[in-house]
């Protein structure tokens, strides 16, 4: 899996359990977590990679108080090392703070298709991790982007951080909903 299909890497500092999970509709792209500006821009924490794609997925969703919402983003773009984004019909700094701290979801189906053999995170979390033992490791909680490579965070008896790379790797079966590696339990 390449790493521009990473559409939900998540910054190693945040565990899978500090994030709000996505449904089975809808994927968790990012954050407003700023206010930029006085003309009511807003500072994006992007989840996709890389960063700027969060810009690409139009509209965004929200959550408020149990409903689903839809925002317009106006126009956006890379402000240093972040992201700002103006939201239709937001104008100054307080109407902006109303969606501080909101989260920022897609519909799945606005995602690209994948060639086959690639695989977002999101449908990774929740496999069950067995090794050639036939022994179950657990299950992926989350996936690490350590800058060699990717990593599956399992969580069974133990954690266990597998490379989402070959040899460790064997085969990824939707089917079934399993990952096969090459990982020994005492590791």
């Amino acid at each position: 899996m390449s790493k521009k299909r990473h559409q939900q890497k998540r910054k190693r500092s945040l565990s899978n359990s500090e994030l709000p999970t996505s449904d089975n509709k809808r994927l968790l792209i990012g954050q407003i977590n700023g206010l930029f500006g006085a003309q009511g821009w807003v500072k994006i924490f992007s989840y996709t990679y890389p960063r700027k794609n969060i810009l690409s997925y139009q509209p965004w969703h929200i959550n408020v108080d149990g409903n689903w919402q839809t925002l317009e983003v106006v126009q956006g773009r890379l402000q240093g090392k972040t992201i700002v984004a103006q939201i239709k019909d937001v104008f100054d700094k307080e109407q902006a703070r109303a969606y501080m701290g909101t989260d920022l979801y897609i519909e799945k189906l606005q995602l690209p298709q994948l060639k086959a053999g690639e695989y977002y995170w999101d449908d990774l979390i929740g496999l069950e991790v067995i090794n050639k033992a036939k022994i179950v490791l657990g299950k992926v909680s989350n996936l690490v982007d350590t800058g060699s490579n990717n990593v599956l965070v399992v969580n069974g008896k133990r954690e266990y951080w597998v490379p989402y790379i070959s040899p460790f790797l064997i085969k990824v079966d939707m089917d079934n909903q399993t990952i096969l590696v090459d990982w020994d339990e005492n590791f």
